[in-house]
């Protein structure tokens, strides 16, 4: 008895002296683990007469429960102490002048991107996306490209190698496969839009071999051209915000669409600044038609019963007009100075409620 005593004092000042937690947890192990003091006492209780066997097992128990809770006391006290002392060594003086931040923005395209997706969805579109590479089907042949078309020889598009079959990939020249893939994994109606790069064999002031579509597709039953100015007049006059809008249409040909026409927009420019609705200037804006009967047959869909509009615009040409960018190569020159200059802050999404500019 008086041995459990002695050793019951023994760990509770060994517990209150601790001054860390690996200590304290060593303690616990000599004093009350499986083959700590009081286990070993408990364990030889089997020799001992039944009334001296429960006399010494209780007062065993009980020590191990004091030294339990003396080691749960102290382990919240050293804790807590080690919080306090952290608390002090990471102390922050908010007083003190903020430490530089990393520079950076938003390139223009990018925000150009984002503002039209923002227009876009609030009339009705969703996004969809493609790979950057394509085969002649989805880029060519699905959107009713004759064999010969020159857009199909190597100084308009960038082609692989053929592989072991013969056949050659290439690098899309628009963003319309796209509108091919969704048509045929879908079923009608369908209004979206797809933004994304392509590549094209050129490169002057206004053009580089890759640059930034957005297109968009509407095929429902009803559909006319009607639908189609409504849409553009709408995007031009949340784009550019204004409400003063004058656009008009102008014959056009491409392969994927009949009727096909370009849309251009009435407009005035002062030094770098751009006015839309003024003047007696027109500028292209945008490629558009009514979907031909071929591509709708192509992507299993009937003419007789469907019918649609599609569309596409530059995104860094929009990004120039809007922003006053005077060479669309500077656009991917990766010359910070430049991005300073015409970047945008990472924490103003575009939207229409607080606004895409």
């Amino acid at each position: 008895m008086n041995k459990i005593e002695d050793q019951k004092k023994a760990a509770l000042q060994a517990v209150s002296n601790s001054s860390s937690i690996e200590e304290l947890e060593a303690l616990k192990i000599q004093y009350i683990g499986k083959e700590g003091i009081f286990k070993l006492i408990l364990r030889d209780l089997g020799g001992l007469p039944p009334e001296q066997k429960r006399e010494v097992g209780a007062t065993a128990n009980s020590a191990t429960q004091a030294v339990t809770n003396a080691i749960i006391l102290q382990k919240g006290a050293l804790e807590a102490e080690h919080l306090t002392k952290r608390l002090e060594r990471e102390r922050v003086d908010l007083s003190l002048p903020s430490a530089t931040r990393p520079k950076g923005g938003v390139h223009p395209t990018m925000q150009v991107m984002d503002e039209m997706i923002a227009i876009f969805a609030d009339m009705g579109f969703e996004v969809a996306e493609g790979p950057d590479i394509e085969d002649d089907f989805h880029n060519f042949t699905a959107l009713n490209f004759p064999e010969k078309h020159p857009a199909r020889e190597m100084h308009d598009t960038f082609f692989f190698h053929p592989n072991e079959g013969g056949v050659r990939k290439l690098l899309r020249t628009h963003t319309s496969p796209v509108q091919i893939r969704t048509m045929i994994s879908g079923k009608p109606p369908f209004r979206l839009i797809v933004p994304g790069r392509v590549f094209r064999n050129n490169s002057d002031q206004t053009h580089t071999p890759m640059f930034h579509q957005i297109e968009g597709l509407v095929i429902d039953k009803t559909i006319h051209m009607g639908h189609l100015k409504w849409v553009f007049d709408t995007f031009i006059a949340r784009f550019f915000e204004t409400d003063k809008v004058i656009t008009q249409f102008r014959p056009h040909h491409f392969p994927f669409t009949e009727p096909s026409a370009e849309m251009d927009v009435r407009y005035t420019r002062n030094g770098n600044e751009l006015k839309i609705g003024d003047g007696d200037k027109w500028m292209e804006i945008l490629g558009s038609g009514m979907v031909h009967p071929n591509v709708l047959t192509a992507c299993g869909i009937d003419p007789n019963e469907y019918q649609g509009f599609a569309f596409g615009m530059g995104v860094d040409r929009l990004a120039m007009l809007k922003y006053g960018v005077p060479d669309l190569r500077d656009m991917f020159a990766a010359d910070t100075r430049w991005l300073n200059h015409y970047g945008f802050s990472g924490f103003s999404a575009p939207n229409s409620v607080s606004g895409l500019s």
